[in-house]
């Protein structure tokens, strides 16, 4: 009984420290110029994709006007 008394402490406190480290770090957006262009590309990205891979995507063959043609590092 000891033992497992032992194990939940030491989980316990290690999720703890790992909940006290990730909210020291904060989650704020980057202050650099190139953070904030990675994040600007990021989101770009992220929009195409969303509208290039809908539900709608998926049963039609793909056009000349869809995004991951004009993708660079594509093939």
């Amino acid at each position: 009984m000891t033992a497992l008394l032992i194990l939940f402490a030491v989980l316990g406190g290690i999720g703890a420290l790992l909940t006290v480290t990730l909210l020291r770090r904060g989650g704020g957006r980057t202050d650099t110029a190139d953070g904030m262009l990675q994040e600007q590309r990021a989101l770009r990205q992220a929009k195409a994709d969303r509208v290039s891979f809908g539900l709608g995507a998926h049963n039609s063959p793909p056009t000349a006007s869809d995004n991951y043609i004009h993708r660079k590092g594509r093939p």
